[in-house]
């Protein structure tokens, strides 16, 4: 199979591939499933898509289940993991063929349950067809990925393919707090539920304190504490308190585990340094993440000054520049805007997008700086004790892709060493 595949890449030209991929992946995913023994059928699946949060949401349910004594697979931005064997990836959703083949490992090496993030990528290009979920979660849609699907309308269809293709029987779980959850439920065969945080859900929650160190939160009339930060991961946690209920768990252990969980690298993950400067990592790169991020620090430290090193990757949605500088620079006490991965434009370029959307009463919180490192030591020299650095766009990534090469690069590595040193 997998020589088929590299035949057929060196046969057929790039830019004809590119057009042909949502029928080619339709056939490769039939014949994938059908060589690896239709693996998927021996698996509890859930799937989770929407524009933020996946990650997390994935994240949280395979070390729940794994803590509740369950071997389960994970297939994620960060990572893939069978059982405890923890891998690299490349794509949020592996293409069909490298996907039957890792449900294949889950299976062989006793996997009961498999959480996986559905990109709309993969669902525009139909790299999941052929696996059957058991159940599917979404969690928002907001401002992203324009640069691929051209309008929010075929944003949204890609979106929705995923709760079309889940069987009856299945479960399909929407956060209808969001514009677009009540309209992911409409006309599907699965089983629907709702999720959210201002009335009349199936699963209704309640924040009923945000602390430096998590949340306190009510869940359907259960009390529910997490050492993660911010309103985003309530909705994050609600719906994987919600899955895990739908999925049988044992709620009374669930909850427990909730107390200790940590989230995945590059999610909100922090450390405070010597000098008493608290630095905050973050993955988010659209706008609607990098306000969440930015209002839970303001929320969660009150009267904390936030300093902010952020940028917009290349050869992605140029839209959300000017959008992403304007938040940045408005949330913010003092904004570094410097570079992401720019791939094969010009860094300088997108920071100009990007000042573009700064207003005049902002203007002068904002200093550009291109080079990542330099951005972020210069974002230590600017703070003192008590002040917070939030670095955003990158998250857990390792690297830094310029010009077409990835260069080793990792924002909490870079700020560790920094005050370390």
């Amino acid at each position: 199979m997998e020589k088929l595949l590299k035949v057929t890449k060196r046969l057929v030209p790039t830019s004809l591939f590119g057009a042909l991929q949502p029928y080619y992946h339709s056939s490769l995913a039939a014949l994938a499933s059908l060589w690896y023994g239709f693996p998927s059928r021996k698996l509890s699946i859930v799937g989770v898509t929407g524009t933020n949060g996946k990650t997390t949401t994935v994240t949280l349910l395979y070390r729940i289940a794994t803590a509740l004594g369950y071997t389960a697979g994970l297939i994620s931005t960060v990572e893939n993991i069978v059982g405890k064997e923890a891998m690299p990836t490349e794509h949020t959703t592996p293409d069909p063929l490298t996907l039957h083949k890792l449900f294949r490992h889950m299976v062989d090496a006793g996997c009961t349950h498999v959480f996986m993030e559905v990109s709309s990528h993969a669902l525009d290009q139909n790299r999941v067809l052929g696996v059957r979920f058991s159940g599917g979660i979404f969690s928002n849609l907001t401002h992203d990925h324009l640069d691929y699907h051209k309008t929010f309308q075929n944003y949204f269809d890609a979106k929705k393919k995923f709760f079309t293709m889940l069987p009856s029987g299945a479960f399909a779980l929407s956060n209808t707090d969001n514009d677009y959850g009540t309209k992911m439920l409409e006309g599907i065969l699965a089983d629907t539920y709702s999720y959210g945080f201002k009335g009349n859900e199936a699963f209704h929650g309640e924040i009923t304190n945000i602390k430096r160190d998590g949340l306190d939160l009510t869940f359907n009339g259960a009390q529910v504490s997490a050492k993660l930060l911010g309103k985003f991961n309530a909705y994050n946690l609600l719906a994987t308190w919600s899955a895990c209920q739908l999925l049988g768990f044992d709620m009374e252990k669930v909850n427990a585990i909730l107390k200790d969980i940590e989230p995945p690298l590059g999610r909100f993950e922090h450390f405070t340094s010597p000098g008493g400067v608290l630095v905050v990592v973050d993955y988010a790169h659209t706008p609607d993440a990098l306000e969440n991020v930015l209002k839970t620090i303001r929320a969660s430290f009150v009267g904390a000054k936030i300093i902010s090193v952020f940028g917009c990757g290349g050869d992605r949605d140029p839209m959300k520049r000017k959008e992403m500088g304007a938040i940045g620079s408005r949330l913010s006490d003092s904004a570094i805007f410097t570079s992401d991965n720019p791939r094969s434009e010009d860094p300088e370029k997108i920071l100009a997008q990007m000042k573009a959307g700064v207003s005049l009463a902002d203007d002068a919180k904002v200093k550009i700086i291109s080079n990542r490192h330099e951005a972020i030591l210069e974002a230590i020299r600017l703070a003192q004790t008590g002040d917070i650095i939030l670095c955003a766009g990158k998250g857990h990534e390792n690297y830094q892709e310029i010009d077409g090469v990835k260069h080793h690069f990792n924002d909490m590595e870079e700020f560790r060493n920094a005050f370390g040193a």
